[in-house]
């Protein structure tokens, strides 16, 4: 069964597995999550289940939103994403989702935002090599060669440049959920999301089987 939560990367810390190896891990406050609407083939063309995240208060949100918001008889939310799921029906309108939709051991896709890094070469961006730092060499982090002068003179699509990195919508797959607390609606994934502290992620059951 397709499972599914929003949450918050909160940071990275340790823990220690039962043969006392240290194990990184990104703690996640996974939801709780409310069901905002039920999307179905007859009204929509497709089945999904809206969800919201994350309280707002109503002064800040647009009124077409509160409106909708007051349909649903649920609370202002700062977030709000679909899921595509197998089976709609075990979802009700307000219902609440929480951090024990997993479990302990479950492989998960994570979807964030990944961090900014703003203008940056060849070197950083795609991890080309570098020219001699010495002996009179006046080639040391330039992009390299456009092409050739007279044919084809232009520079090929695709060229690998300087330019913006990062702050694009990336998936890290195939993590494995270390802990739950349910109390806390914390999930401990073992290594890193992307995303900065406090960003918004999308966790699902892998792709992978």
């Amino acid at each position: 069964m397709k499972k599914a939560i929003l949450g918050k990367k909160v940071g990275m810390t340790q823990v220690f597995s039962k043969d006392g190896k240290a194990v990184p891990v990104t703690v996640i406050e996974a939801g709780p999550n409310v069901v905002i609407q039920k999307k179905t083939i007859e009204n929509d063309g497709y089945e999904a289940i809206q969800v919201g995240f994350s309280d707002k208060a109503e002064r800040k949100v647009t009124k077409p939103l509160r409106g909708h918001f007051a349909k649903a008889k649920v609370a202002t939310k700062r977030f709000i994403r679909e899921f595509r799921l197998e089976d709609i029906s075990a979802y009700e309108i307000g219902q609440e989702l929480k951090a024990d939709v997993f479990a302990e051991g479950d492989k998960v896709d994570i979807s964030g935002v990944s961090k900014g890094k703003g203008m940056q070469g060849t070197i950083k961006r795609y991890n080309a090599s570098r020219g001699p730092m010495s002996h009179g060499s006046k080639f040391h982090r330039a992009p390299g060669s456009m092409g050739a002068s007279s044919d084809p003179s232009r520079t090929f699509k695709g060229k690998k440049l300087p330019g913006h990195m990062g702050s694009e919508n990336t998936t890290v797959i195939n993590l494995e959920i270390i802990k739950v607390d349910a109390e806390k609606n914390y999930l401990l994934v073992k290594g890193g999301v992307p995303g900065i502290r406090g960003s918004l992620v999308m966790i699902k059951n892998t792709s992978r089987a």
